[in-house]
């Protein structure tokens, strides 16, 4: 995968002595122990544990970096700065681009994408092209959903795979909207998921409905021509012959998620 610069991505700045206590009963990941240079991949969660907004949380030697969705930016830091009361934290924009590529790029900050191997690197300060469709592209072929997935306050973090992509620290303690996603969690089965669909053709609409023979085995979500994601019942759309406006599709389980589908329809 060749260098891009990710345009619909941005960073946000935290520090403060206080930086670390005040994400750590915030967001779905543990920063206690994120070492300068490391990063995380996790999420703020409404009360109700329905999904805000994705991050990375990135380790500095005084702070962190948030690589955020660059639309949502500036509602993330009013959210932050909400919660702060009276943390001793500083929550600012940063310019510095944010960055994908295979390998680390030149210039820049580089740290490995947390979620996947396949995902390589992301890079902060780098420069490069700007061909994002590339790089979405790549990820939708590895069967990893986005944020034109999940939207905001629409989705489960458990049904966008979360807890799959090292985006959820069930031993952390508490955070936003735990009790509700741990309790997910403990019931050992899961009854929907995001996972790829391949088809002939354009991507349907988004939100068109998906079919195992009369009963509704889902919706599509964001995709491209032949492939797509799609939030499905499990029981329903695995293995199964699927149509969506008439049209035939089918599902395609990644291998990193293998296992975890095996467990969960046992």
């Amino acid at each position: 995968m060749e260098q891009v610069t990710l345009i619909s991505r941005a960073l946000i700045a935290v520090g403060g002595p206080d930086w670390r206590s005040f994400l750590q009963g915030l967001i779905t990941q543990d920063v206690e122990t994120l070492a300068a240079g490391g990063a995380r991949f996790g999420a703020l969660l409404t009360p109700q544990g329905r999904l805000l907004w994705d991050m990375f949380v990135v380790g500095r030697e005084d702070g962190c970096w948030l690589d955020v969705e660059a639309q949502h930016r500036e509602v993330i830091v009013q959210r932050l700065s909400m919660y702060r009361l009276r943390a001793k934290v500083e929550i600012a924009p940063s310019e510095l681009t944010v960055s994908a590529a295979g390998e680390p790029g030149a210039g820049g900050e580089w740290v490995r994408d947390p979620r996947l191997p396949a995902l390589g690197w992301r890079g902060y300060g780098a420069s490069g092209g700007r061909d994002e469709a590339a790089y979405d592209a790549h990820r939708l072929a590895l069967g990893v959903p986005g944020p034109a997935d999940w939207g905001s306050e629409r989705t489960y973090p458990i049904e966008a795979n979360f807890d799959l992509l090292n985006g959820i620290d069930f031993k952390k303690g508490c955070f936003v909207g735990q009790e509700t996603t741990s309790r997910m969690k403990r019931r050992g089965q899961v009854k929907s998921r995001m996972l790829p669909v391949v088809f002939e053709g354009p991507a349907p609409a988004f939100g068109s409905e998906i079919l195992a023979g009369e009963l509704r085995a889902g919706e599509v979500l964001a995709g491209s021509e032949g492939r797509a994601m799609a939030l499905v019942r499990l029981d329903r759309a695995l293995g199964a012959a699927l149509t969506v406006g008439g049209r035939t599709m089918r599902t395609e389980v990644p291998a990193w998620m293998s296992p975890a589908l095996g467990e969960e329809a046992a």
